[in-house]
C-alpha cells in the first residue's frame, strides 16, 4: 500500500444521504469476507439456539428469562449484520458498524420500555442483574469542591487520577470525530458552565476553580484536543490507496495489510462552517453543541438517580456505546449539515437523537423531586450563556475561515503566476506545483456546501 499525499478524488468523495447510510465497499480484496452468507448464519444460528434449547437446564426461572433474553438479543444482532445499512464507514469491516447499529436499536428499544415502569420496577430489574448495586449508595462519591484555597502540588496532583486520564483520551477522541478547534474548545468551556449551572442539583459538579479551568479545560481537554487535532492533520496528508492483500508477495507484507485493516479507509479534510455559510449553518452547529451537552448531562443524572458507581460495568458500557454510536452519528448529521444532496439525516443519527431525548425523559421522570429543585434562573441563565458563547465562537470562527481562504486564494494566484514566463507563454508546471496548487484548491473549495 502506497502512502504519502491523500489521494485527489478523496477529497472531493460524496457525501449524499446514500454514500453516508450505506457506503459501498470498493476495492474488495478478499471476497469471502463480503459475501451475503445468509444461509450459512441462518443454519450456525438455528444449531447454536438448539443445542442450547436441549442441553441447558430449566428448573430455575430466572436463568431461563435470562437466557430467553440473551437469545433474542442474539437473533436481532444476526438480523442487523443482515439487514441494517453500513453506515459511513466500512473498516475494519461494514458488518461491524451493522452491530453497532443493531445494539444502539437494541438500547433504544430498552430505554422506551424503561420509561413505561415505575421507579422500584427499574431498580428491582437493575438488582437482578447486578445485586451488588443494592448496597451502594450514590452519597459515597467524591467531593471536588472542598477547601479551594488550599491550592499545593500534592493536592493538585491528587486530582489527576483516572477519571482525568479519561478526560484526556475522550477529548483525544472527540477531537479526530469533530475535527475543529473552534468546536471543540466551546463544547469544552460550555460544558464547565454546564456544571455550575446544574451544581445544586448534582454534587460531584462543585469543583474547585483551578480543578475546573486548569485540570480539565486547560490540561485534560485542551492537550487532548491538540493530540486528537495533530493526529488529523497527519491523517489528512496521508494517501488512501490500498493493495489487495492476495497481491503482495510477502508474508509480512500481508500480516501488516491486516493490521492496516483496523484504521480508516480514508480521510477527508472536514469543513464544518463555510466562510459564505447562513444562520441556518451556524443555527445547525450550535444544535450540535447543544445536543453534545445533553448527552453528557444524562450520563450524571441516570447515575445519579438510579445510583450507579461510575466504574460500573452499566456507566461503562453505556459510554463505549455511546462513543461507539456518536462516531457515524457525527458523520452523517456533518453531510446533512454541509451537503445541499443530502436531504435527510441518516438512520444512526436519527437513532442517536431518539436515545439522548429519551434519557432525556428518562431521568427527568424518575428524578422528578431532582427536578423540581432546580433553580430556573440558572438553567435559563445557562442557555443563554450557551447560546452566546456559541454564536461568539462561531462568529470567530468564520472570521478565522475568511482570512484562511482569502490567504490560500492570493498563494494560489501567486503559485500559478509563477508558471507563466515574462513573455505570457504558459509552462506546464510541475508535479510539486501541481499538487500544491491542487491541495491548496481543494482546501478553500471542499466540494458542494449547503448554506
Amino acid at each position: 500500500m502506497a502512502r504519502g499525499v491523500r489521494a485527489e478524488n478523496d477529497l472531493r468523495a460524496p457525501y449524499d444521504f446514500c454514500y453516508v447510510n450505506e457506503r459501498p465497499v470498493d476495492d474488495i480484496s478478499i471476497e469471502f469476507f463480503y459475501k451475503p452468507h445468509s444461509i450459512t448464519l441462518l443454519t450456525v444460528a438455528v444449531i447454536v439456539v438448539l443445542y442450547s434449547v436441549y442441553t441447558r437446564n430449566e428448573d430455575n426461572i430466572e436463568n431461563n428469562i435470562w437466557a430467553g433474553i440473551r437469545c433474542v438479543f442474539f437473533f436481532f444482532l444476526v438480523i442487523s449484520v443482515l439487514a441494517f445499512p453500513n453506515g459511513p464507514f466500512i473498516r475494519p469491516h461494514p458488518a461491524i458498524w451493522r452491530l453497532v447499529f443493531g445494539v444502539s436499536v437494541v438500547y433504544l428499544l430498552v430505554l422506551l420500555f424503561i420509561l413505561f415502569q415505575s421507579y422500584d420496577t427499574v431498580k428491582s430489574i437493575m438488582y437482578w442483574f447486578y445485586p451488588e448495586l443494592v448496597d451502594f449508595k450514590i452519597d459515597t462519591e467524591k467531593e471536588y469542591g472542598v477547601n479551594c484555597s488550599d491550592i499545593t502540588f500534592e493536592r493538585i496532583w491528587n486530582h489527576i487520577d483516572v477519571f482525568a486520564f479519561g478526560h484526556f483520551f475522550g477529548w483525544t477522541m472527540k477531537a479526530m470525530l469533530v475535527r475543529h478547534y473552534g468546536i471543540c474548545w466551546t463544547i469544552s468551556v460550555t460544558w464547565e458552565i454546564t456544571e455550575i449551572a446544574f451544581a445544586h442539583l448534582l454534587p460531584n459538579f462543585v469543583e474547585c476553580w483551578w480543578d475546573a479551568i486548569i485540570l480539565d479545560i486547560l490540561l485534560c481537554n485542551g492537550c487532548g484536543i491538540w493530540l486528537g487535532m495533530k493526529l488529523c492533520k497527519k491523517l489528512e496528508n496521508e494517501t488512501y490507496e490500498w493493495e489487495s492483500i492476495k497481491s503482495i508477495p510477502s508474508t509480512k507484507g500481508k500480516i501488516r495489510r491486516a493490521v492496516l485493516q483496523f484504521t480508516p479507509a480514508s480521510w477527508t479534510h472536514v469543513r464544518w462552517l463555510d466562510p459564505n455559510c447562513t444562520y441556518m449553518r451556524i443555527f445547525a452547529v450550535y444544535q450540535l453543541v447543544f445536543f453534545w451537552q445533553i448527552t453528557e448531562l444524562n450520563t450524571f443524572f441516570l447515575k445519579h438517580i438510579f445510583e450507579i458507581p461510575p466504574g460500573h460495568p452499566l456507566s461503562v458500557g453505556r459510554i463505549a456505546l455511546i462513543g461507539l454510536i456518536v462516531a457515524p452519528t457525527l458523520r452523517q448529521y456533518y453531510s446533512y449539515v454541509t451537503d445541499p444532496r443530502c436531504k435527510r439525516v441518516g438512520t444512526q443519527c436519527w437513532v442517536f437523537g431518539a436515545i439522548t431525548i429519551t434519557e432525556a425523559i428518562i431521568w427527568s421522570k424518575f428524578g422528578l423531586e431532582l427536578v423540581a429543585r432546580t433553580q430556573i434562573q440558572n438553567i435559563l441563565l445557562w442557555l443563554l450563556i450557551q447560546l452566546v458563547m456559541t454564536f461568539i465562537c462561531l462568529y470567530i470562527c468564520i472570521l478565522y475561515a475568511k482570512r484562511n481562504q482569502s490567504k490560500l486564494e492570493y498563494e494560489t494566484n501567486q503559485d500559478s503566476h509563477a508558471c507563466t514566463t515574462n513573455n505570457e507563454s504558459i509552462v506546464k508546471p510541475s508535479i510539486a506545483q501541481h499538487t500544491k496548487i491542487t491541495k491548496r484548491r481543494n482546501k478553500a473549495t471542499n466540494g458542494p456546501l449547503k448554506t
